[in-house]
């Protein structure tokens, strides 16, 4: 009786693995990686990344993912890249997996020029009106100016 009760305690263990757990752990596959101008960060959406020109490495059962490339002075490039896993056929019997584009190449534009900030004018502060000037006294050497408007200009 005890050895049943082992026996089917051990069975039940069995029974809680997933099936999942027998199955091979995915092999890594590297693709290729450049820039241009070279030397810029490469990134791929599934975490791994480099200095180009580089490979990165990627699981074999990935689905389609991307590479973004950072360079200093460049604008940032995300590049899509599509994944075609293929099965084995009676030749060959090993699936494949097939990266479009391979290898992955970012074309990095350099950012435009940055403008000085516009300086705003200074405004200049408006003259000060001119106080009127004393009358000149009636033993003054000087005439007072006279004011007048300036001739009309005829009409055309």
């Amino acid at each position: 009786m005890i050895v049943v009760a082992v026996a089917s305690l051990g069975l039940a263990g069995c029974s809680s693995l997933s099936m999942d757990s027998f199955k091979p752990a995915p092999k890594n596959v590297s693709i290729q990686v450049d820039s241009v101008p070279p030397g810029a960060d490469a990134t791929s959406s599934l975490g791994s990344s480099c200095k180009t020109p580089c490979s990165l490495s990627v699981p074999d059962n990935a689905d389609s993912f991307s590479v973004a490339f950072a360079l200093p002075n460049y604008q940032p490039l995300t590049v899509p890249v599509q994944v075609t896993h293929r099965p084995g056929d009676y030749i060959t019997s090993q699936p494949t997996t097939v990266f479009d584009p391979n290898p992955v190449v970012g074309e990095l534009q350099a950012e435009p020029p940055k403008r000085p900030a516009r300086r705003k004018p200074r405004r200049r502060a408006a003259p000060k009106p001119a106080a009127a000037a004393p009358a000149p006294a009636a033993s003054s050497a000087f005439p007072a100016p006279q004011t007048t408007a300036p001739p009309a200009q005829p009409a055309r």
